[in-house]
């Protein structure tokens, strides 16, 4: 039996043509528009799919794990061993926090347009951009779980350290320095609550809310919910506050919520009224 460290890939990528001759059981995900994504047909492409499982933005928990099924039944097919993959995948229930937790979730806007205009060097400047979120992180003693597309979702055990590293964040991404000239910027949502914490990760809805908040937000905005809003208030460093947004209804989520933005006096404040979401009346 072949071991996989799952390392590195280096497979070429299929041709359309390639493709689009493969039945969709070739395949270990299948999104809900039909975009077919991780080949797993044969053993190279097995062992690329287990390399490049963790870049793939999931449409949600069930989908990853539906995937990950299917991937590790092909593995398993074709004589592969995926050590790397099944530490990779077990390495968040070792290491995260569990209880009441804060989720800091981080996204870029208007990444396809920078994609665009960018080609190839939008992935230098995806890199970069994450290496300043995770410095952040780091240095404020939070944990990243994830980095999907043009995302980073971290976690804290304290709310002010999520807050603390928001601010870090959007103080680095202000200073600039992106090639072209170009402003990049990115919308940063933080949202407190208990998830569960399995295998895959963390699974309940202040996960979801936690990415519903960020979606809702402008490129250089911090939205927080009003359960970070109580834990972080009386330990506002000088310069922040934080102001009402009002109550807001998310689809999906059971109840509206309550949010606030972040204002600093080095960063910007003004910005249009919130994406995704409906004021609740």
């Amino acid at each position: 039996m072949r071991v996989c460290s799952c390392e590195h890939a280096g497979v070429p990528p299929l041709s359309a043509k390639e493709r689009a001759q493969l039945p969709d059981s070739a395949f270990a995900y299948i999104d809900s528009h039909g975009k077919r994504r991780l080949p797993i047909h044969d053993a190279v492409h097995v062992r690329n799919a287990l390399a490049r499982f963790g870049q793939v933005a999931f449409e949600d928990d069930d989908a990853r794990d539906r995937a990950r099924g299917r991937l590790l039944r092909a593995a398993q097919k074709h004589g592969i061993m995926p050590i790397g993959f099944i530490s990779a995948q077990l390495q968040p229930q070792r290491k995260l926090p569990k209880g009441h937790v804060t989720f800091l979730l981080a996204d870029i806007e208007g990444s396809t347009e920078l994609l665009g205009r960018l080609e190839d060097e939008y992935g230098p400047l995806l890199a970069h951009v994450r290496r300043l979120v995770r410095g952040a992180v780091r240095s404020a003693g939070g944990r990243e779980v994830s980095a999907t597309g043009d995302e980073v979702f971290a976690v804290f055990e304290r709310a002010p350290a999520a807050l603390d590293a928001a601010l870090a964040t959007q103080r680095a991404m202000q200073a600039g320095g992106w090639p072209g000239g170009i402003e990049v910027r990115l919308r940063i949502g933080l949202h407190r609550g208990r998830p569960a914490l399995t295998e895959t990760g963390y699974v309940g809805l202040s996960v979801h809310a936690a990415a519903r908040i960020c979606f809702a937000g402008h490129g250089g905005q911090i939205v927080l919910s009003s359960a970070v809003h109580a834990a972080v208030a009386e330990s506002l460093a000088d310069g922040v506050t934080l102001r009402s947004l009002g109550a807001w209804r998310f689809r999906g989520l059971p109840e509206p919520m309550d949010l606030f933005q972040v204002d600093a006096v080095d960063l910007l404040a003004d910005f249009p009224p919130l994406r995704s979401a409906v004021p609740a009346e």
